[in-house]
């Protein structure tokens, strides 16, 4: 279980890379983001694999949410 999370860092980095290419909007508004990286750094420290790849999900989810909302009000 520990073995997985070590790669933590490596698929946040992953995500936000992700993100910025897909949906750059969201780099402009970081703080969307907040709660879901506090999130899977706590589950990352209790070594709860699943409640860190919920919260990354849901990082990933919030960064295209905020994009698209961006993109709905510059249209």
């Amino acid at each position: 279980m520990i073995a997985g999370l070590l790669r933590a860092p490596e698929r946040a980095a992953e995500a936000l890379r992700y993100l910025g290419h897909n949906y750059p909007e969201c780099l402009e508004n970081l703080r969307v983001l907040d709660e879901h990286e506090t999130a899977a750094h706590a589950a990352a420290l209790l070594g709860d694999r699943e409640g860190y790849l919920d919260a990354l999900r849901a990082y990933m989810k919030a960064g295209r949410d905020a994009a698209l909302e961006i993109r709905r009000r510059a249209a």
